[in-house]
């Protein structure tokens, strides 16, 4: 077993399983994919701690249980199609890969994007589709989605991502309330989202996704 191999084992054992998440193909994908690969250069060591990883201003690869307890609660499933708002390097979408029949993945930073699609491929994740464009109009063309994840904080989710959802989908989202922060499931039913608290987490608020500035006279 490598170095990596024994650290990946190490993080499921004591930050993924003792959360709660106990779905065998999301413990599998971490398992698996090879979260070195998907940090800045020079980070690989820190690859594996129980902490977000900074990758640009209000942008990180989120820790490890943020993301397992996010996909704990999305609840994939083989078949369905999703849309990885925020992808950075590529970490969620290598892991939602193994979970889902698709993924499309949205990245607003062409060098981040361009480094995911290289490491994806390099990693046979066949099944995704990087696409540069603004986070906050996701990727409509090849929606509408199951199940949709942003990997980092907001305080609204736009109607343009929501739009994206099929009825009878899911979306998780990290809503930055004051100083905590709670990360939601909305479920789409004829045409509107209601959002349920599911856990605990932070991050840091992804540019774009900031509260509307409400003028007053």
């Amino acid at each position: 077993m490598s170095v990596f191999e024994d650290r990946r084992r190490n993080m499921v054992d004591t930050q993924i399983r003792p959360s709660d998440v106990t779905k065998f193909p999301i413990i599998e994908a971490m398992l698996t994919v090879p979260r070195e690969r998907f940090v800045p250069g020079g980070q690989e060591e820190a690859a594996y701690v129980g902490e977000n990883l900074a990758l640009a201003p209000g942008r990180v690869v989120l820790e490890p249980r943020t993301l397992a307890k996010m996909l704990d609660s999305l609840d994939i499933q083989v078949g369905e199609v999703v849309l990885d708002v925020g992808a950075g390097l590529g970490y969620s979408t290598a892991i939602l890969a193994r979970l889902a029949d698709a993924v499309v993945a949205v990245e607003d930073d062409g060098d981040m994007a361009g480094t995911a699609q290289d490491v994806l491929l390099s990693i046979n994740a066949d099944n995704v589709a990087v696409i540069e464009a603004p986070l906050t109009e996701g990727a409509p063309k090849h929606g509408p989605y199951d199940a949709i994840i942003v990997e980092g904080a907001v305080q609204h989710v736009p109607d343009a991502l929501l739009d994206q959802l099929k009825d009878g989908g899911r979306i998780a989202a990290l809503f930055s309330e004051g100083s905590l922060g709670v990360v939601k499931i909305g479920y789409k039913t004829d045409g509107s989202v209601s959002w349920r608290f599911a856990f605990n987490a932070g991050a840091p608020i992804l540019p774009g996704f900031e509260a509307p500035r409400r003028f007053v006279l």
